[in-house]
C-alpha cells in the first residue's frame, strides 16, 4: 500500500515529516492514515459541517489512533481554539499528527499561525504551503492578524 492513497484525500497536503492536513476524509481514508504510520488525528471541523463522519471518533480510535476533536466555527475561529491547538501539537511533538477539517481551510490557517510563531518558520516559507490550499478571507485573515498581535 503506497502512501500515495493520501493524495487522494481532498485538499491533502504534507507538512512535515510528522504533520500532514486535508479536508474531511473518509472511513477507508482513515485507515490509509493508520496505515501510512498517523498515531493522531486532530479535527477542526464543526460536528454539522459538510461531509463529517458522524462516527468519526469511533472510526478514529478503532484504528488505534487517538481522537482530538477541537470545533473550530468557521465564521467566528478563536483564539482560545488556536491555543488549545497549540496545546495539542506540543503535547503530541514525537507523534505523526494527521489534522484535517471540512475543506483544510481552518487547518492550513492554523498550521500557518503554528508553524509561524511557534516553530519561528520564516512567514514566505509558512504562507507558501496557506496559500496552495487557500487564501484566507476577511474573517480568518482578522483572526491570524490578532493571533499575530498576540504572538509579538
Amino acid at each position: 500500500m503506497s502512501h500515495n492513497c493520501l493524495e487522494n484525500i481532498y485538499n491533502y497536503l504534507k507538512i512535515s515529516e510528522k504533520i500532514a492536513t486535508s479536508g474531511q476524509p473518509s472511513v477507508e481514508e482513515f485507515l490509509h492514515i493508520k496505515q501510512a504510520g498517523y498515531q493522531v488525528v486532530v479535527n477542526l471541523a464543526l460536528k454539522d459541517s459538510s461531509n463529517t463522519l458522524r462516527h468519526e471518533k469511533e472510526i478514529v480510535e478503532t484504528q488505534g489512533m487517538e481522537y482530538v476533536h477541537i470545533p473550530v466555527i468557521w465564521e467566528n475561529p478563536t483564539k482560545e481554539n488556536f491555543q488549545e491547538f497549540i496545546q495539542v501539537m506540543k503535547t503530541n511533538a514525537d507523534q505523526k499528527v494527521f489534522v484535517h477539517c471540512a475543506a483544510n481551510k481552518r487547518v492550513s490557517a492554523f498550521i500557518y499561525l503554528y508553524r509561524r510563531y511557534i516553530e519561528n518558520l520564516d512567514d514566505e516559507t509558512a504562507k507558501k504551503d496557506l496559500h496552495k490550499i487557500w487564501i484566507p478571507n476577511e474573517t480568518w485573515q482578522q483572526f491570524m492578524q490578532n493571533v499575530q498581535n498576540k504572538s509579538q
